[in-house]
């Protein structure tokens, strides 16, 4: 029986996070693991495949509608499908392996397989039993089932079968307009297909700002996608072609259907915990499936912490790093913390969309002055130059300390230009401090900063 300080379930970015930073900080550590490779959902069938799609298709786009602008001319490329699965393929790969070499810099024990907690302070993988003073669940979540919808992987897909479809097809069904369904539907109809999108809610991207939300939908309409919306799916059925998604619409309960080559199921996720032997051992679990754990990591079970999509708070790959990396300094007898309230979110379609903080409908729900401080791209003149002008930075301060208490951006490199907000609001600084940072020309985050003076006596480029 092999003793730990540490032994971890899952090599998700929580998990394998928390590990590196275990073992820096000296504590005898493994990670239990039963896929082939490390990196959990993200690294494998997650974020990073997806992000390579995202990428391909993108400079297909700008070859089919900017490049003869710009005076570059000849055909445009065909698509070779087998040939961008093997380069996403090969992005993952070595991000995978990266990890593999981390883990061995560290010395890190990878326990190969699938554990279980018997009891407090033991983990067993496949045979053998390992002893641990601490157990963290890092686990992550799976894609959520819809009632009357069965996924088959081939034709009725969640997104990990949608990044690894046979072929391009001609029509694609998208349920749900949250992050994954419109990041996935970029990537089809980009390569040509018709891309319609059901959504329960009145509403995509539930939780965004809603002027941001609505701003988004005109410029993925603008795009091609067709959006239902306040939609709620019956059930899906194969067809001889592909299969027809049933709806119901909420607003006068009439029920239509639609036909498509493929049906993508991205209605969420929810937490994985199958198998871990949490209900035998009595940790307290949450109604929606999370661990309850306490301000540490905690749960109810001593010695058994649970961090990432595992427990309450946004499933993001950055969330649960932060928690991973937080739970170590505390196992390690430091301080560990993590700052809900500067955890940045990011859609990484074209234009990406990135926030922080609140949104405007959360101060109004709050009763909390502010004011608002707006720039469009159309002002900035890096993004119109290279046809990206849609969009703008949103920043909302504090109407009385000027704060900066969210952002929300639509546009180029959002999902970059966000973090120099999220490091302004760590600091508490104001819009002005923003405003009075002198940032280069021409570059993107000009637009950040145009923002932050519109907060004041007024933006200069507009």
């Amino acid at each position: 029986m092999a003793s730990f300080d540490v032994i971890i379930l899952g090599a998700g970015p929580g998990g394998y996070v928390c590990a590196i930073r275990c073992a820096q900080l000296g504590l005898k550590t493994a990670v239990v693991e039963g896929r082939e490779t490390l990196g959990g959902t993200c690294l494998n069938v997650g974020c990073i495949p997806s992000k390579a799609l995202l990428n391909a298709t993108h400079h297909l786009h700008e070859v089919h509608e900017n490049f003869e602008k710009m005076g570059l001319m000849g055909g445009a490329p065909t698509v070779d499908w087998a040939k961008m699965q093997d380069y996403k393929q090969d992005v993952v790969n070595g991000n995978t392996k990266g990890i593999e070499f981390l883990f061995k810099k560290n010395k890190i024990t990878w326990l190969k397989g699938y554990g279980s907690i018997p009891a407090a302070g033991q983990v067993r993988v496949g045979d053998e039993l390992h002893e641990a003073k601490s157990i963290v669940i890092a686990t992550g979540s799976e894609p959520a089932s819809l009632p009357g919808v069965t996924v088959d992987e081939k034709t009725v897909v969640t997104s990990t079968g949608a990044l690894t479809l046979g072929s391009i097809p001609k029509s694609v069904v998208v349920i749900g307009a949250g992050v994954i369904g419109l990041e996935m539907g970029s990537v089809y109809k980009r390569l040509g297909a018709e891309v319609t999108v059901v959504e329960f809610l009145d509403a995509i991207t539930p939780g965004m700002d809603g002027e941001v939300a609505k701003s988004f939908q005109k410029i993925l309409t603008k795009q091609g996608f067709k959006f239902i919306l306040g939609a709620a799916v019956q059930g899906t059925e194969l067809t001889k072609t592909g299969a027809r998604v049933t709806y119901k619409l909420r607003k006068d309960d009439s029920e239509a259907s639609l036909e498509a080559d493929v049906v993508l199921v991205a209605t969420g996720r929810k937490p994985y915990t199958a198998g871990l032997g949490l209900e035998a051992l009595g940790v307290e679990m949450l109604p929606r499936g999370q661990v309850k754990t306490d301000s540490h990591f905690a749960t109810s079970v001593p010695g058994v912490y649970a961090i990432g999509d595992a427990i309450v708070g946004p499933m993001l790959a950055h969330k649960a790093e932060d928690e991973g990396m937080a739970l170590a300094e505390i196992l390690a007898g430091k301080a560990g913390h993590v700052n809900y309230d500067v955890i940045p979110g990011v859609v990484y379609t074209t234009p990406e969309v990135a926030s922080v903080g609140k949104t405007e409908e959360q101060l109004k729900e709050a009763g909390r002055a502010y004011k608002v401080g707006k720039f469009p791209f159309m002002g900035n003149a890096r993004a119109k130059a290279v046809f990206q002008a849609e969009g703008f930075v949103k920043l909302l301060a504090d109407k009385e300390t000027d704060r900066i208490l969210g952002c929300h951006i639509i546009g180029p490199g959002a999902g970059d230009l966000i973090h120099e907000v999220c490091v302004a609001m760590e600091f508490g600084a104001s819009a002005q401090d923003l405003a009075l940072t002198c940032h280069a020309h021409p570059t993107y985050s000009e637009a950040v900063r145009e923002a932050a003076l519109a907060c004041g006596d007024g933006a200069i480029h507009v």
